[in-house]
């Protein structure tokens, strides 16, 4: 039996502290920079920042705290306020474009569960992630770019 899923994306609380200049995970200030439309997937909406708007870079680690296995790294955010992306089953519309992610299972300790990583496209995304969290020594899916590794949200039992 596979577990129902829901795509999670950056948080509107964070996404907004961001936008309004608090520092990343490096304890920078984001980048500011103008999209040129290629491929610019911001993680609060999981739209792609469309050219001529503005966006930020930020460094951002998505995991309560830092521990061996809280990777950070950096990602690209609208840099005025969008609208979140809801909590649903549905591929964001950023992910159903690109073509290869790759997918971690994570345990309540927010340690990878080894055994679990696996590159898939985004045609097979829903199936893996509710595939991996069947499992009962999973508690979430990341989901990151398959050229890049950068985060690109969660993945959670619905």
């Amino acid at each position: 039996m596979t577990a129902s899923i829901k795509f999670v994306s950056l948080p509107t609380e964070t996404a907004r502290a961001f936008q309004a200049g608090g520092v990343d995970a490096n304890g920078q200030v984001p980048e500011r920079h103008i999209s040129d439309g290629d491929g610019i997937p911001c993680r609060h909406c999981q739209q792609d920042v469309a050219a001529g708007e503005p966006y930020l870079i930020l460094n951002y680690r998505p995991f309560p705290a830092p521990q061996p296995y809280a990777e950070t790294g950096p990602i690209f955010l609208h840099a005025d306020a969008c609208q979140r992306y809801p909590e649903v089953a549905e591929l964001p519309p950023v992910v159903a474009v690109r073509k290869l992610f790759l997918l971690k299972g994570y345990n309540a300790d927010d340690r990878i569960v080894y055994g679990t990583g696996t590159l898939v496209s985004p045609a097979e995304m829903q199936e893996a992630a509710a595939r991996i969290l069947a499992r009962d020594d999973v508690a979430y899916v990341h989901a990151r770019s398959g050229t890049n590794n950068c985060y690109q949200c969660r993945i959670d039992r619905a």
